[in-house]
């Protein structure tokens, strides 16, 4: 049995390197294949990316150390809330600070229950396409396109199929959760950082192969120009507030993954430059994203700012008509799966390490308590599609009145329990915690300190608090 206080310690990172790879896959997830193109190509391209990639270097990165500095200060609690009391109480401040630990593991148990819906929806895609790659060999076509011989009006009503069979959607959500308890009951060292050490490689494999053949089979010259083209006449503030979220979300923070994951990260690992690699990867995996999407997207004539749509219904048609389409295809949704799959374990270790360290639960009891809790409020998400389509959790609340269960979740979680834990925790390291303490676990000093902590106290903040502001409020921005 793990009891409170050596989580961390009893079974941690064998390596830095291990740590990097599950803190990428936890970052790198949905958000950087499906939403920064999806934002991108709403929002005009390259001025979106410069604005991002400033916001992660002045704010991501920033807060990204900050949450991994908690997790190892903790005194060896795996979980949020535990690990920012301890540092509360080693800075002589009040244990409340934990409320917003707290808020986290809470964000990452809800988040969990529709990620895994959305991730069924992905499984969905691998299994269409694992068939119709294997028809297209036995037909004696391995170069076909994807799913030959169906109309546009088919493939793009595969999704549509989907939401009308709430039996097949509960059952994909059921694989896909069943496949992430099973890593994390298993354990950090042998299941979570196993994991990692497959999938990741396997991911990256998968991301530069399909970017190579997009920028040979696709308009790779359109995409570079629409994605580094910056056109500052874009440039509004809701633009600017859409590259602020997505930066500080795409690092997975404030969902206890990274606090959770840096408690079992050894004391002779160097946080300042780890986590500048974690910010680096998940930018670059964003932006190879935009690379490996958009020339597909472009040279099938198709819209590239169709919203969540453009993975499960243009995409697909857009392989439809490309040499060896149907394989791509494929590749494409098993990467997409990988990259969810990363994701939805850190989603689900965060409120296992708490259950762990507050019921003192064995791990994989603790796992199963979290994941069925979840798998059941994901069912309610997946019947939200089709029997329980008219109902509205949020009817009371302006900007959610006509959200189905699976958003008002994803609202609730995004517009305000992400950004208020982000928010606190900003405030409690860059103005309560003791500076002695963030300075030794940061491993900074001198002018590098003093510029992290001083972006944290005031830069951060301000930022978080308005991703928050403009999240509730949205009509200020005029949207």
């Amino acid at each position: 049995m793990a009891l409170s206080g050596t989580a961390a310690s009893s079974d941690g990172w064998s390596s830095k390197s291990a740590f990097v790879l599950a803190a990428i896959g936890a970052a790198v997830g949905l958000g950087n294949i499906w939403r920064f193109p999806t934002l991108a190509g709403e929002n005009g391209g390259g001025a979106f990316v410069l604005v991002y990639v400033l916001c992660v270097l002045l704010i991501g990165l920033p807060m990204l150390l900050t949450e991994i500095l908690i997790g190892r200060a903790g005194g060896g609690h795996a979980d949020a809330v535990g690990s920012v009391g301890d540092v509360a109480e080693k800075s002589r401040r009040s244990r409340a600070w934990s409320f917003f630990g707290g808020v986290e593991v809470l964000a990452a148990f809800l988040i969990l229950s529709f990620y895994s819906v959305v991730a069924g929806w992905v499984l969905n895609y691998v299994l269409l396409t694992g068939g119709d790659f294997l028809s297209s060999l036995f037909a004696g076509a391995p170069l076909a396109g994807s799913f030959a011989g169906q109309s546009q009006e088919e493939v793009t009503g595969l999704m549509g199929a989907l939401f009308e069979s709430p039996g097949r959607m509960i059952a994909l959500h059921a694989a896909f959760m069943a496949v992430t308890l099973g890593i994390v009951m298993v354990g950090v060292h042998d299941g979570i950082e196993k994991a990692a050490k497959w999938l990741m490689p396997a991911f990256f494999v998968l991301l530069v192969v399909i970017t190579i053949y997009g920028a040979f089979e696709g308009a790779f010259a359109q995409a570079v120009a629409f994605l580094f083209t910056p056109d500052f006449s874009k440039l509004s503030p809701s633009v600017m507030n859409e590259a602020l979220g997505q930066a500080f979300f795409s690092l997975s923070l404030g969902s206890a993954a990274i606090i959770t994951y840096g408690s079992y990260v050894p004391k002779n690992v160097r946080l300042a430059p780890t986590a500048a690699t974690i910010a680096a990867a998940d930018t670059a995996v964003a932006i190879l994203a935009g690379l490996m999407i958009f020339p597909i997207v472009f040279s099938a004539g198709l819209d590239p700012a169709a919203g969540p749509s453009l993975i499960f219904q243009s995409l697909p048609v857009a392989f439809q008509g490309m040499p060896g389409g149907a394989f791509m295809a494929l590749a494409f949704f098993i990467l997409i799966f990988f990259a969810a799959l990363t994701s939805s374990i850190s989603l689900l270790e965060g409120p296992t390490a708490f259950v762990i360290d507050r019921l003192r639960l064995a791990r994989p009891v603790a796992a199963v308590l979290v994941a069925v809790l979840a798998f059941l409020i994901g069912c309610a998400c997946a019947l939200g599609y089709s029997t329980w389509s008219d109902v509205r959790l949020l009817s009371f609340w302006g900007i959610f009145e006509n959200a189905d269960i699976l958003d008002s979740i994803d609202g609730i979680t995004g517009r305000l329990m992400l950004p208020l834990a982000g928010l606190g925790l900003a405030i409690f390291i860059g103005w309560r915690a003791d500076r002695r303490l963030v300075e030794v676990e940061s491993g900074l000093s001198g002018g590098m300190f003093m510029l992290w902590r001083g972006l944290v106290a005031w830069l951060a903040p301000v930022a978080v608090f308005l991703i928050l502001l403009f999240g509730l409020f949205p009509s200020l921005l005029g949207a």
